[in-house]
């Protein structure tokens, strides 16, 4: 049995760039982190032939192109797996469409969980390659690589998206009182809502392709907050990048419609009133988590509570994609 994990992520900066429809024009930057939130992969031999897959679902077949699941249907063929005699089971501490990058993490997870199983090791640049090319290439989502990446190598970590399709990695240089401060401050509530953010990234992606003046200045705009966001934090001044999460997130508003909503504005205009000194909805928009910088969080979650709105408390991971156990 082999089970291996991968960190859900918060973005901090520059979300949105990392799509290839934006970075291969103009190169893109986002600041991620990994939270203590993972998604899990278990592998099993099995004594039957039947390719047995437990999620939300269940499924058993025989052949790789009878699977459902597109993820796991093509990590298979990707790593070139004989499906027989094996079971495959899935599990997250958080429920997918909720912005968290659930997706990039189940795909590390299994990833590196199937090479395990023939024994390669494969370095974490290459594994999130590996998940970034099921997911844009062979599956088309219109997705970025953030996702992939930050499970991948876990931390609070920058990434920088070439125009030729290279990315560059790099942990920011942050010092301890400033990461424990940033840890300590950072709180995250659950909307309640749930979606998918495909058809959010979609409308980005075809405006990007479709060069949309408006829609470019606006990635434009957030990838310098994204750099200015790196500056701050490197710098140790988090009220600067509390304040420019909050102009992120209303230049973020304007890309779509969908991205945001009036139950949702209200309960982020009630936190900014009770504390908040800046915050964003995590992810594509429509739904998820509302993360917030404070340094008062006793009465911003008092505050959120009463409005109903369910805190879940995190901390930074630093591993990335790994094997939790092997028997």
């Amino acid at each position: 049995m082999i089970i291996t994990r991968s960190p859900l992520r918060i973005s901090l900066g520059g979300g949105g760039t990392d799509l290839p429809s934006y970075y291969r024009e103009y190169g893109g930057h986002v600041i991620s982190a990994a939270i203590d939130k993972y998604v899990y992969i278990t592998l099993h031999q099995t004594f039957f032939e039947d390719l047995i897959i437990k999620y939300s679902q269940m499924e058993r077949v025989r052949k790789l192109d009878e699977i459902q699941h597109p993820l796991i249907r093509e990590a298979l063929k990707e790593v070139d797996q004989d499906a027989s005699y094996l079971e495959i089971t899935s599990m997250s501490d958080i429920p997918a469409g909720t912005g968290l990058g659930s997706s990039g993490s189940f795909l590390t997870a299994l990833l590196h969980a199937l090479h395990l199983q023939t024994r390669k090791i494969v370095p974490k640049q290459e594994l999130a390659e590996q998940a970034c090319r099921i997911e844009i290439e062979r599956l088309r989502e219109p997705v970025g690589k953030q996702d992939q990446y930050i499970a991948a190598f876990g931390g609070v970590t920058s990434f920088e998206f070439c125009t030729d399709g290279t990315v560059l990695v790099q942990r920011l240089k942050l010092s301890p009182e400033s990461l424990a401060n940033l840890e300590d401050n950072l709180v995250l509530f659950y909307t309640g809502y749930t979606r998918s953010a495909s058809e959010i990234l979609r409308e980005q992606d075809r405006k990007s392709r479709q060069r949309d003046a408006l829609m470019i200045e606006n990635l434009h705009f957030v990838k310098e907050l994204g750099l200015e966001s790196k500056k701050a934090l490197e710098g140790g001044d988090l009220r600067r990048f509390a304040e420019i999460m909050d102009h992120h997130w209303h230049h973020k508003k304007k890309r779509s419609d969908g991205i945001s909503n009036n139950r949702i504005n209200e309960w982020y205009d009630l936190a900014r009133r009770n504390g908040a000194l800046g915050g964003k909805l995590i992810g594509a928009g429509g739904g998820g988590f509302l993360m917030f910088y404070t340094e008062d969080k006793t009465n911003l979650r008092h505050v959120m509570r009463e409005a109903g709105v369910r805190e879940v408390r995190l901390r930074f991971d630093f591993q990335g994609t790994m094997l939790v156990t092997q028997s």
